[in-house]
């Protein structure tokens, strides 16, 4: 398979510092070549994101922090995804905090409009990200992204890349959650959002929650899109996060949902998030993410 690599270093999404230098940190824990040891072509595009400073940038409005240095950088993703995808490449988007969601979905939905396919998103997330600028305490654009992405919230975000609806909200699988705020808990309910909390995880074990979220999937989507935000680990295996939330998914379950993902043949995109490496263990978060990548994309034990 082609594999396209974006790297994208923003940091405007989020409260704590550092997720900008992601990118930086899964190439040195060896994802290029953990890609091509599994027999995949590895492009990269050597175009870089306009991503300045945070300093550099203008906040203006509280409930929606850096708004506009924020589409700016996922128009320009949107445009990248989306001509990957026409291209018949895979696109791997390296973050970056989670606000670049939104436009790794606007390009991934864009693409699909042309191809006539079905788009359907799973967010292996310990949160939701689904407020809204209502619902948000925070005003950080990467609790936004999901929510955005089916047509909640600020227009200059649900309209990125176009006037549509990037995902529809019965296509969309949350898996790992375990941290919402009130609000969000709320539009969640309001949107009837398919969700498997780590309760869920407890009750039944990984494998049958896997199951369950691909059987709704498969009835209702041909393209899969997956966004994995490494907080879904837990913290003793993935310290370097912004937004750690003890009791998420282990280190072995973990890996037999990629594992299942790839056995599902539907995922076409996929983007690994909110690696910290500031609040890093010896770049521990990053390594845990490259193998988790590779066995969504075909590592295996045998």
């Amino acid at each position: 398979m082609k594999i396209k690599l974006l790297e994208v270093p923003l940091d405007y999404g989020a409260s704590r510092r550092g997720v900008n230098m992601g990118p930086t940190a899964l190439r040195l824990a060896g994802l290029r070549e953990a890609l091509q040891g599994l027999g995949h072509t590895v492009e990269e595009d050597p175009r870089p994101f306009d991503v300045n400073i945070q300093e550099h940038e203008a906040e203006s409005n509280p409930h929606l922090k850096y708004l506009p240095a924020i589409t700016r950088v996922c128009r320009t993703l949107a445009e990248r995804v989306e001509e990957s995808l026409d291209q018949d490449a895979f696109p791997l988007v390296m973050g970056g905090d989670h606000s670049i969601a939104i436009g790794t979905l606007a390009g991934a939905s864009s693409h699909c409009r042309k191809k006539n396919l079905s788009l359907g998103v799973l967010w292996i997330d310990a949160h939701g990200d689904f407020n809204t600028p209502e619902t948000s305490p925070s005003g950080n654009i990467h609790g936004m992204p999901l929510a955005a992405s089916v047509g909640l919230g600020h227009h200059t975000l649900t309209n990125l890349h176009g006037d549509f609806q990037k995902v529809a909200a019965e296509n969309v699988v949350i898996l790992g959650l375990r941290d919402l705020d009130p609000g969000e808990k709320q539009n969640l309910k309001d949107e009837e959002i398919k969700t498997f909390t780590m309760a869920d995880v407890d009750r039944h074990g990984i494998s049958v929650v896997v199951q369950r979220a691909l059987e709704y999937l498969t009835e209702r989507v041909d393209f899969l899109h997956v966004s994995f935000d490494v907080d879904s680990l837990d913290p003793e295996f993935a310290p370097g996060v912004g937004t750690p939330v003890r009791g998420g998914l282990q280190y072995r379950e973990a890996h037999l949902l990629m594992e299942l993902l790839c056995e599902s043949h539907l995922v076409r995109s996929l983007e690994v998030v909110e690696v910290n490496p500031i609040l890093d263990i010896r770049n521990q978060t990053a390594v845990v993410a490259v193998e988790m990548v590779a066995s969504l994309l075909g590592d295996t034990i045998l």
